[in-house]
């Protein structure tokens, strides 16, 4: 396993979490809303095994007003009807951001969200799932351990 990333090049941390902040910033202008930005972090986390960002993204989805059951159902997300058109668009656009290549489905599913979202907003969702892609390698590559929370988030100890 690697060092710690941030911890020996701190220059490139400061500079990741920069571009992080202006993918924020830049896709809120652009009709993203924080929950559809969280449910792509946790989904792309969610297939790329990246426990510190499932962690970490789990509870600001929370924070930011998504519905535990929606959590739960994220892997499965195709099969129920508790995400609407929108929700469903993302998560296509965060699929076909982390599994590449693309596959003829996955260019399908874009278009279709393309659609749904209009090409700013489904710009904005791929920005997202391209930031968040790039810290999951950056946290699993660093071997980020997960820490022991309690019910309301906090450190156990």
């Amino acid at each position: 396993m690697s060092p710690f990333l941030d911890k020996v090049m701190p220059e490139a941390w400061r500079a990741a979490s920069a571009f992080s902040a202006a993918i924020r910033e830049a896709t809120s202008r652009r009709g993203l809303s924080a929950q559809e930005s969280e449910l792509i972090k946790v989904r792309a986390s969610q297939l790329n095994g990246c426990a510190f960002c499932l962690d970490l993204h789990s509870r600001e989805a929370r924070q930011a007003g998504i519905r535990q059951q929606k959590l739960d159902l994220l892997p499965g997300w195709r099969e129920t009807g508790v995400f609407d058109e929108r929700d469903r668009a993302v998560l296509a656009v965060t699929e076909a951001s982390t599994v590449l290549p693309l596959t003829e489905e996955s260019a399908a599913d874009l278009s279709g969200a393309r659609s749904v979202l209009g090409d700013e907003t489904f710009v904005a969702a791929e920005w997202v799932a391209v930031t968040i892609n790039a810290f999951n390698r950056i946290s699993i590559l660093s071997g980020y351990p997960v820490r022991p929370r309690d019910s309301e988030g906090k450190l156990v100890r």
